[in-house]
């Protein structure tokens, strides 16, 4: 996908690129023509995880209005993508895995909501179900557009961070 976004003040141009063989985690990021490879996985709503040449990052992005705030390292940056609607109709398919996909869990804790049934269709970044951990509910998404093959989980069931919860295909 290749956006324009105004970051910090200054216009630049993104295309993102997921490596769908590795559950689209993978992702190649050029912005301005530099490349940045990474590792990214969203640990809840709008929170990412990053993995960029061994350093570990966590990213908050907020919609503030059109644009949007993202909070990296401590550091607030404003952004804004030139066409919101372009955004908003493909925000998830940059990131949309391709093939049978397996939804693990973020992190231990346990299973408070099944939002789906096996057999149901789901669309990427729709609700699969919701975990609760330290007292927090996260809602996990779907990873791919596609029909719930399995659920390995049930309401009220404890499960550890990487456990296997769905199968999307």
């Amino acid at each position: 996908m290749k956006l324009e976004i105004e970051f910090g003040g200054k216009a630049r141009t993104v295309e993102i690129e997921a490596d769908a063989a590795r559950n689209g985690r993978e992702i190649r990021c050029t912005i301005d023509g530099r490349t940045i490879e990474a590792d990214a996985a969203e640990v809840a709503p709008g929170i990412y995880s990053i993995l960029i040449g061994g350093t570990s990052l966590e990213a908050r992005v907020e919609p503030r209005g059109t644009d949007l705030r993202v909070i990296v390292a401590g550091r607030e940056y404003a952004a804004a993508v030139r066409d919101p609607r372009r955004w908003r109709r493909h925000r998830g398919a940059a990131l949309e895995a391709e093939g049978r996909q397996q939804v693990t869990a973020p992190m231990p804790g346990k299973i408070v909501r099944v939002l789906v049934k096996e057999g149901e269709a789901v669309e990427a970044g729709q609700g699969i179900l919701v975990v609760e951990a330290m007292k927090m509910q996260n809602e996990v998404r779907s990873p791919k557009s596609g029909i719930v093959e399995r659920l390995l989980i049930s309401e009220n069931q404890a499960v550890g961070a990487g456990d296997v919860l769905a199968v999307v295909a």
